[in-house]
C-alpha cells in the first residue's frame, strides 16, 4: 500500500484524499474491540483500491493495538472473508 492513510481518533476515522476527494472507514473503539461500521469512497475515486487500503490499515491498526474487530460494514466483512490473516481479528 502506498498512501498515507491517517487515524482521525478525534472523528474515530480513517481518512485518505485522492485528487482532493475524501475516503474515509468509520470504526467505534468500545472495550478494545474496533467497530467497523462505514466504509465510504465517492463513485469519483471508485475503483482504485481505496477501499481495500482503508480495510487493511484498520485491520492491521487492531492487530498492532491487540484490539479484536467487529465488521458491521458488509464491505470489511467481505474484506475478513477474502483474506483469511484477517479472521483471527473478527468477533
Amino acid at each position: 500500500m502506498s498512501r498515507s492513510i491517517e487515524n482521525n481518533t478525534n472523528l474515530q476515522r480513517f481518512e485518505w484524499a485522492e485528487d482532493g476527494i475524501l475516503s474515509v472507514l468509520d470504526y467505534q473503539l468500545q472495550d478494545g474491540v474496533m467497530v467497523i461500521t462505514h466504509t465510504g469512497v465517492p463513485e469519483a475515486v471508485g475503483g482504485r483500491g481505496i477501499a481495500a487500503d482503508l480495510t487493511k490499515y484498520a485491520l492491521d491498526t487492531a492487530r498492532e493495538n491487540g484490539w479484536t474487530v467487529r465488521p458491521q460494514c458488509s464491505y470489511a466483512a467481505a474484506y475478513i472473508k477474502r483474506h483469511p490473516e484477517y479472521a483471527d481479528l473478527a468477533v
